[in-house]
Order: structure tokens, then C-alpha cells, then sequence
């Protein structure tokens, strides 16, 4: 029997909607926590790579330490997601301004001079302090509705 007409497709599509959307959701939660279990596993691999490489050579550089907490800030990330299933925004505000910072202890250690463009970094450092201080905020002031199911 074919179906053609409107109710049909649409129990059709009902019945489709029913086991797909669920399998869908299954697929997507499963990708999200196996690139979630790579990325932790990477950040890791890298941190353990960079305390190797400090303890070899005999001493750490700032930049070498900034480094490390970048990791342990991706790590926390990580973390978090796994424990509330949000991802902390702020958390990359962080990661972001830690590796500006970097970027600006790499520069004065290479050139031993401020310039432009360490000024334009501190800007960005400014922007990006000021965009976790609003988020903060507005996390705050306007909570998330919590569902009581």
C-alpha cells in the first residue's frame, strides 16, 4: 500500500521523527565526548612533551611555565564540561589572554624593547579581560532558567 496522502506522510514522519531525532542526539553526544576524551588525551600528551623537554634541558622559561598553565586551563575546561555539560566560555577567555601574555614575554625576551605591538597585545589582554568581566556579569544578573524535571 502506498502512502500517499497527508495523513499517511505524516504518521510516516512521525514515526521516522520518533526513532531518529534520539539517534541523532545518541551520535552527536558520542562524537562530542570521543573528541572531548582526543583532546584531553592531546593536552596531556603535550604537557607531559613540554615538562620533558624543561627537565632535560635543566630549567623552565616563563614563557616555557605560561605554557603549562595554558594546559592546565584546557584541562580544567575539559573538566568542567564533563561535570556540568556546559562549556565555560570564560575558561577560553582565559586560555586567551594567557597565551597573549606569552606571546608578550616571548617578544620583550627576544627584542629586549616595548613596541607597537606589545601595546596592541596589552589591548587585546584589556578587551578580553573586559568581555569575562561582562559575561560574568550577565551570568549573574541573568541566570539560566534551571528546568525542575
Amino acid at each position: 500500500m502506498q502512502s500517499d496522502t497527508p495523513r499517511e506522510v505524516s504518521k510516516l514522519e512521525r514515526n521516522f521523527e520518533r526513532w531518529s531525532i534520539p539517534f541523532g542526539n545518541l551520535l552527536v553526544s558520542i562524537f562530542h565526548r570521543l573528541a572531548l576524551f582526543a583532546i584531553g588525551m592531546a593536552t596531556v600528551w603535550s604537557a607531559g612533551d613540554a615538562f620533558i623537554a624543561m627537565f632535560q634541558k635543566g630549567f623552565a622559561t616563563v614563557g616555557e611555565l605560561i605554557l603549562l598553565f595554558i594546559y592546565l586551563e584546557i584541562g580544567a575546561m575539559i573538566g568542567v564540561y564533563f561535570k556540568t555539560n556546559r562549556m565555560p566560555v570564560r575558561f577560553l577567555i582565559a586560555v586567551a589572554i594567557t597565551a597573549v601574555t606569552r606571546l608578550i614575554i616571548d617578544i620583550v625576551s627576544t627584542n629586549h624593547e616595548a613596541n607597537l605591538q606589545i601595546l596592541i597585545m596589552a589591548g587585546a589582554i584589556l578587551l578580553l579581560a573586559f568581555s569575562s568581566a561582562i559575561i560574568q556579569y550577565s551570568s549573574t544578573t541573568f541566570p539560566d532558567k534551571v528546568d525542575p524535571s
